[in-house]
């Protein structure tokens, strides 16, 4: 039986780096008015940052009122599970030399609906942790 201590293992930055690099989505959450709301995304990372893509709509007015995200990835085997959680400030892009430099990367949308707004993320923290999976925990 694995003991509590070593269940657990923190991640360091880089780690969390190669895995955000790896994840084909994630999750990031935005807080507005009193409300927190999370979406589902998929994103690049680039130059020390995390892009999206996105349309005009819900996102795009919250980040607005309030641009410090959250954006968090997880994956798991039968062996282990991780989780990574970025914090940060949210802009807009709004210049072309940025919004080229944005379509360079080659992001495109999961869904076939027009996301003509791009916005990167400055990470302020950068926090992981890697989980050991007890036997009986394979299936969930």
């Amino acid at each position: 039986m694995i003991g509590n201590r070593d269940a657990v293992e923190s991640l360091d930055e880089r780690e969390c780096w190669e895995l955000l690099e790896l994840a084909p989505m994630g999750r990031i959450a935005l807080a507005a008015a009193g409300e927190i709301d999370i979406f589902p995304l998929n994103f690049a990372v680039h130059a020390g940052c995390l892009w999206f893509r996105t349309a005009p709509g819900t996102k795009l007015v919250e980040l607005t009122v309030n641009p410090e995200v959250a954006l968090e990835i997880d994956g798991w085997d039968e062996g282990e599970a991780y989780s990574v959680v970025v914090k940060g400030i949210a802009e807009r892009l709004e210049h072309g030399a940025e919004i080229a430099e944005a379509e360079q990367l080659g992001l495109r949308p999961w869904i076939p609906t027009p996301k003509t707004r791009w916005v990167r993320v400055r990470p302020r923290v950068i926090t992981g942790r890697r989980f050991r999976r007890a036997a009986n925990d394979v299936d969930d």
